[in-house]
């Protein structure tokens, strides 16, 4: 018997050997060549980059998986209980492994084999941490047993805080959501301490796996989970029973993100930033690296330049005629279903809607939509709708009834009309025949004292096209390149009143080539003319006149000072805008008329902070001692120093502001003059009318707009940038300013204000009708000589004199 108990403890002290060799030999053999597990403690999880608008409305999220860092102590406990409730209720006693939870699960797996249900696992959440952070999914023994290793060491290292911290921030919970802050907005689009109970429950109730329990496809599975979690914090004393019970009687509703809390039809704009951020900081810190980018978009002027700028295309191309529907289907049976299956242009505004001809009268036609509901167009609502022809020419054929316009089948585009508006009873809903433009077209805003870009968009739709028309297309200016022509000669002597020959004009281009013969607008010939008419009436004579009397080189040096156009060919025609810019550049350098001759650079961004909150770069570098004080104590307002390089002549830059304000009240820009505020700006058109601009300022506000087809063609007859472009630039202007009060461009000291003819240019005399109030510098005077005219101007003036003109 002693023999036999002596063998049995030998056997059993035998395997306790084994067994403890074997266990050693298991942590040698899989615990060599594991991933260090402590880079946990510098570990940076990917985290969402934002970009934010000028007031704090969120503009654009990127990230390869969207996830907001959120330290620990930030979380609300009843959420941290959730989790621990539904993967891991003994985490806070355990080591790393839960061997009751082990042994749980192997005896349920065992009780249902062969029954067909999935196997369960009983990783606790160190576990989870060690599989998501330092090893892959592989479903194996071998991963098994790495992960309890790696749960061991890690448990050793940290302590329970960082690990849930590190857990919580990492997993993922479905809808493109890593992490619990993204999920709680995702879902519900609510702040973690904004969840109720049963929205804190749902959230726990994903790890286990998100797309069986996505709401809008497993509506039921999703409840009975959420269920189940809120029943086990309730056996764990998280919550109390009356808590489980009203929870569970709550619905799962979903909500999406207001519209309210994003900057909308921002995407031209935000792609630039994008592309900065890229060039700048690489794609790892745009799209991994957590930035906060604070841009310089003013989400109420965003709205405004992509409101006027859509209605100013729909409107010209409204003007050039009806190009025909959409596509054409059958309406003898299963219409409905045949336009549901037409794809929608991506490109048609939110307001519009797809509908099908469905029969014509002499006064209207019946429309059909894919909800099977019908409307009515009436045919004085098809009037504009003449055949659009070559050239964008429109047919003389009028309109005398809906079949001249519609057939039945056709797909078209048509916008609801306000009831409130309908002239007519009926027991339809009426509707306007619209049509999408295919012309396009760019609109910048920029503050002038700064250089923030405070609104772009760069062309009708992002959806239609990405090709941003604002900063990529390069266009000839054409008459808005003039104020720096004139501008230069300023700066060089010439005053407003100076008088420039408006006549004839041809210029040889030398042996075999053609003669250059420009001609005005009207092909009419003024004769002796003031300089502020030759830009109020945008003279090309006495342009390319005044161009050869002060100097293509000038001209080239000061449109690579604004920065319009580097290397400014030195040829005459330059002079009327043929050398190519963009809307952003212009734009830019008219800002830089209106702030008084100072230098800016355009930018799209204010500031950008890292993943921790440091800044990393700022557009605004002036110094400023006082301006990070503990607290406010009456003390006067900090002085910032103004760094802006002066580049022109403050007089002269005045000079030409209200030239251009001239332009408005009574030149080729009179359209804008409606708009009721005090706004200067210059029309552009170039030859055969294929490009459109008006580019213009108040006192504290730079716009440029452009007009045209990306494959350049004409406009049509008499689209000039005054008809075109000005309409938008007005509209824009009425929003933009609408609260703003009307206040007069600021004029520099030394600036002298004399009553003039406008038409002579010589002081005003008693009874004189074109008076204007001229702006002269010191010492400076009207001259009766004329330049182009062959004879000299007053030494006084230092002003060259004309040649090489027959």
């Amino acid at each position: 018997m002693i023999r036999l108990i002596a063998a049995f403890f030998s056997l059993l002290f035998l395997l306790c050997i084994v067994s403890t060799g074997g266990g050693f030999y298991i942590l040698w053999h899989f615990g060599r060549g594991l991933p260090d597990y402590l880079q946990l403690a510098d570990y940076e999880p990917d985290v969402t980059s934002r970009f934010y608008a000028g007031d704090g409305l969120l503009l654009a999220e990127y990230a390869t998986e969207k996830r907001f860092f959120v330290p620990y102590n930030a979380i609300p406990d009843r959420l941290t209980k959730a989790f621990l409730s539904a993967e891991d209720k003994s985490f806070m006693h355990h080591h790393g492994i839960d061997f009751k939870g082990i042994v749980r699960a192997v005896l349920t797996n065992i009780k249902n084999y062969g029954k067909g249900r999935r196997m369960i696992g009983a990783s606790t959440i160190t576990q989870q941490v060690a599989k998501n952070f330092l090893l892959t999914n592989e479903i194996s023994i071998e991963r098994k047993i790495k992960e309890a290793i790696l749960a061991f060491r890690i448990e050793r290292t940290f302590n329970k805080e960082r690990i849930l911290e590190l857990y919580l921030n990492e997993i993922y919970l479905g809808f493109r959501s890593y992490g619990i802050v993204i999920a709680s907005m995702n879902y519900f689009n609510k702040s973690l301490d904004e969840l109720t109970l049963a929205e804190t429950a749902f959230l726990a109730a994903l790890p286990k796996a998100p797309n069986n329990y996505d709401p809008k496809k497993h509506y039921e599975a999703a409840i009975t989970r959420r269920n189940w979690v809120l029943r086990r914090m309730e056996e764990d004393g998280v919550i109390s029973k009356e808590e489980a019970e009203e929870a569970k009687e709550e619905e799962i509703i979903l909500r999406k993100r207001d519209k309210t809390e994003m900057v909308q039809d921002a995407e031209y704009f935000t792609e630039e930033v994008r592309r900065e951020i890229k060039d700048k900081y690489g794609e790892d810190s745009l799209y991994k690296g957590g930035l906060a980018v604070r841009t310089t978009v003013d989400a109420r002027l965003q709205k405004a330049a992509v409101d006027s700028l859509r209605k100013g295309l729909i409107s010209y191309d409204r003007n050039c005629g009806w190009r025909g529907a959409a596509a054409t289907i059958s309406v003898e049976e299963n219409w409905v279903e045949t336009l549901q299956e037409v794809a929608i242009p991506a490109e048609m505004d939110k307001n519009w809607e797809l509908s099908v001809v469905l029969a014509l009268d002499d006064n209207a036609a019946i429309i059909g939509f894919a909800d099977k509901s019908e409307g009515l167009i009436l045919l004085k609502r098809m009037k504009w709708a003449r055949k659009n022809e070559e050239n964008q020419k429109v047919s003389k054929d009028k309109i005398s009834k809906p079949s001249d316009v519609l057939s039945v089948g056709d797909v078209i585009a048509v916008e609801l009309i306000d009831k409130t508006k309908k002239e007519e009873p009926s027991p339809l809903d009426e509707y306007h025949l619209r049509q999408i433009p295919n012309v396009d077209g760019a609109i910048v805003a920029i503050d002038p004292h700064t250089g923030r870009i405070l609104a772009m968009t760069g062309g009708f739709s992002y959806k239609r096209s990405q090709f941003n028309r604002a900063v990529q297309a390069m266009r000839q200016p054409g008459s808005a390149f003039k104020p720096f022509v004139y501008l230069a000669a300023l700066d060089e002597g010439y005053t407003p009143s100076t008088l420039i020959l408006d006549a004839p004009f041809v210029y040889d281009q030398g042996p075999g080539k053609p003669k250059w013969k420009p001609r005005n607008y009207s092909n009419i010939f003024y004769g002796p003319t003031t300089l502020r008419i030759g830009i109020e009436k945008s003279r090309n004579l006495m342009t390319v006149r005044l161009a050869q009397a002060i100097g293509m080189e000038k001209i080239s040096e000061y449109s690579e000072r604004f920065k319009i156009t580097e290397r400014l060919p030195q040829v005459l025609s330059m002079s009327l805008g043929a050398g190519e810019t963009t809307v952003l550049k212009l734009t830019t350098a008219y800002a830089m008329l209106v702030n008084g001759g100072k230098r800016i650079t355009p930018t799209l961004i204010d500031r950008i902070q890292d993943r921790n909150g440091k800044t990393i770069y700022r557009h605004d570098n002036r110094p400023c001692v006082d301006c990070h004080v503990d607290f406010w104590a009456n003390q006067s307002a900090p002085n910032i120093p103004d760094l802006r390089e002066q580049i022109v002549n403050p007089l002269s830059a005045y000079q030409m502001v209200s030239i251009l304000e001239g332009v408005v009240k009574r030149g080729t820009g009179r359209t804008v003059k409606s708009a009721g505020k005090t706004l200067a700006g210059k029309t552009g058109t170039t030859n055969e009318n294929v490009d459109a601009w008006f580019v213009g300022f108040s006192p504290d506000l730079a716009v440029g707009v452009f007009v045209g087809f990306d494959s350049p063609r004409t406009l049509g007859s008499k689209q000039t940038g005054g008809r075109v472009a000005a309409p938008i630039f007005r509209d824009f202007m009425k929003k933009a300013l609408k609260d703003a009060a009307k206040i007069p461009f600021r004029m520099p000291s030394g600036i002298r204000l004399v009553r003039i003819n406008s038409k002579t240019g010589k002081p005003a005399k008693t009874g004189d009708t074109n008076v204007i109030v001229e702006a002269f510098k010191p010492d400076t005077e009207t001259s009766e000589k004329v330049i182009g005219d062959d004879v000299s101007v007053p030494d006084n003036n230092n002003v060259p004199e004309v040649g090489g003109f027959y």
